[in-house]
């Protein structure tokens, strides 16, 4: 990936409140193949978020703090690094525009902002100052319209009764885990005199308020959100960084003129967003590059823009129809790339060595497809895969087929030499002339036989030769004197006799050369079967173990609520974990396209070869 030596924006927030991704992202987030591991950061303005994202580049500037009362961040900015402990997988760090900008007043941009903060990346970062209370509660409002600016399932085509279903039972299976940062704290971590943990004091703070009405839903509500929708809930509380003075420069200050306890924490908290944040991933943990990262802000911007609610659901199909487009693109260039290497190899001696060479890039081009497809319904894009497999196996037979006929025909030319010297000059035109040229032709003939490699088109070219010279050897045959005309008559009975047969050889060679088309198709069908199967269980498995976790995380909710005496939300939780039990069940059984492959994978090589032959 090119190495950023600065962030720069990535969802551009316009003065008319449109949201536009930036194209300039796209030229980085092409170029980075790996896995992301990606960290938003959202909170109200002017709360210090730049400054942890800066750290968490391992840089003190780079992301605008700004000195002043205004907000500096517009819209998203993006900064990408190699990970500092985790090979392999690349760093994208988000620093979204400060919420509640009071120049900006548009809360319903600012939601629009944090929702893309959420569907975006791995962890997010929730940013406050003071404590969490009821106040920094409701700066975190924003989590409680996520139903209405997120949804995980698409309605299309679903009957009326699941018309209510909007997913939001299942958004803990794709929502970021959860970091509250809280600011200048200044309390003692203690509860009824007891010392407690920043963990604790999260769920704490996150407990719930029996009884009803609006006052007890207001409280309730957020609390209910961020346990609901987020899969894991941490707390870092910070003291002051420096007197105020010196806040006004905190980028330009040295570690030296940082409280150490600030730095601590700091480090911390860099620390564990390092070893805990995980690869950003869709449906069956389909780990995000930076080329689909790109892809998805590109489908819920576009979503947003256009007046809709972005859903999970639709973005996971455009990301498949991309991604699935480029798996059939890039097989064809493998199985391009690796054939053109075997050209050397042409013309094949039979036809079996040419089907040797086109499987072993068939299989080559395939495992690339295999490692970059998925959701492939239906098998939509393996057809269209191996139908243009198939026409690039028709170019390449061709070729090797016409190397075959040049081969042929040059040797031909170089054996018939002495042939056609003889007929120039009147050899042949005398007694006894034909036992001479049917003599000298055999010879020619078996000469040609005998040399190697002259690749499948061997025998239809000497037939063609042949019949040329059947005109010349006929006249030969009936001006030779010294046969009688019974003996002729025998002659010309044996000539079109070894032509009869000269011809069924070439039939029977092209029926055995389509049985081994077929043949070699049968076992490319059970391959790519096997192939099928093994990336059906892979998803499959996925699916069992993501059921497995989302489960366990809903059975601790539900356990949590029980302890705080929650009946309402206890029964909600358990509807959920039965209804996830019964997904299991079902992905457990599983479903196999086995039984329609053959209708699926038609043997298209099979009719190219008889089109050919």
């Amino acid at each position: 990936m090119p190495q950023m030596k600065e962030p720069i924006c990535f969802i551009e927030n316009r003065e008319n409140g449109d949201l536009v991704v930036n194209p300039e992202a796209e030229k980085i987030l092409d170029a980075i193949k790996q896995p992301v591991v990606v960290v938003a950061i959202v909170g109200k303005y002017r709360t210090g978020k730049s400054y942890l994202m800066n750290k968490l580049a391992g840089c003190s500037n780079g992301f605008a703090l700004g000195s002043t009362i205004q907000s500096k961040t517009k819209g998203i900015w993006m900064w990408c690094l190699p990970h500092p402990s985790q090979p392999g997988h690349t760093l994208v760090l988000l620093d979204t525009e400060g919420l509640g900008d009071v120049e900006k007043g548009d809360s319903k941009n600012d939601a629009w902002i944090f929702s893309l903060a959420v569907l975006l990346s791995s962890t997010m970062v929730f940013n406050s100052v003071g404590t969490i209370d009821q106040n920094s509660m409701e700066q975190l409002n924003y989590v409680t319209e996520l139903t209405e600016r997120i949804k995980v399932k698409s309605n299309t085509g679903k009957n009326d009764d699941d018309d209510d279903d909007d997913g939001s039972s299942e958004m803990k299976r794709f929502f970021p885990a959860f970091i509250w940062c809280v600011r200048d704290f200044s309390l003692q971590l203690e509860i009824n005199g007891s010392s407690i943990t920043e963990d604790q004091y999260l769920q704490n703070s996150l407990k719930l308020k029996k009884g009803i009405g609006a006052k007890v839903n207001e409280y309730n509500t957020p609390r209910e959100c961020i346990r609901h929708f987020f899969h894991s809930h941490k707390c870092f509380v910070f003291e002051r960084p420096a007197s105020t003075t010196g806040l006004q420069q905190l980028e330009s200050l040295s570690e030296a003129e940082l409280e150490p306890g600030f730095l601590k924490q700091t480090q911390k908290f860099c620390t564990h967003v390092y070893e805990t944040s995980t690869t950003k991933t869709v449906t069956n943990g389909l780990k995000v590059t930076g080329k689909l990262l790109y892809d998805l802000a590109v489908t819920y911007v576009g979503a947003i823009q256009s007046g809709a609610v972005p859903c999970m659901e639709n973005a996971v199909k455009v990301l498949s129809q991309i991604e699935n487009s480029r798996a059939v693109s890039q097989a064809l260039s493998k199985y391009e790339e690796e054939m053109s290497k075997r050209v050397s190899h042409f013309p094949t001696e039979t036809q079996e060595q040419f089907l040797q060479l086109h499987q072993e890039c068939e299989k080559q081009a395939l495992a690339v497809f295999m490692d970059i497809s998925f959701k492939d319904e239906d098998l939509e894009y393996h057809k269209t895969l191996i139908h243009n497999l198939s026409e690039k196996a028709e170019i390449f037979l061709k070729d090797n087929l016409e190397k075959s006929v040049q081969k042929c025909q040059y040797l031909l030319e170089e054996l018939n030499k002495p042939l056609e010297t003889g007929i120039r000059q009147g050899k042949y035109s005398k007694p006894g002339g034909h036992n001479v040229f049917k003599t000298e032709k055999q010879n020619l003939i078996v000469s040609y036989q005998q040399h190697p490699g002259k690749g499948m088109k061997a025998n239809e070219v000497l037939k063609k030769f042949l019949n040329e010279k059947e005109k010349i050897e006929t006249t030969i045959l009936q001006t030779d004197q010294s046969l009688t005309e019974n003996e002729k008559m025998m002659a010309a009975q044996k000539a079109q006799s070894e032509a009869v047969e000269r011809e069924k050889k070439i039939v029977e060679e092209n029926n055995r050369r389509l049985q081994e088309t077929m043949e070699a198709e049968k076992k490319s069908q059970e391959e790519q079967l096997a192939m099928i199967q093994e990336k059906n269980e892979q998803d499959r498995n996925k699916l069992i173990e993501e059921n497995k976790w989302l489960i366990e995380e809903k059975m601790k909710e539900k356990e949590n609520m029980m302890k705080e005496g929650m009946k309402k939300q206890c029964e909600m939780l358990e509807y959920e974990i039965q209804q996830l039990k019964k997904q299991q069940e079902e992905a457990s059984q599983g479903s196999f396209l086995g039984n329609v492959i053959s209708g699926i994978l038609p043997g298209v090589l099979s009719s190219i070869v008889k089109k050919i032959f």
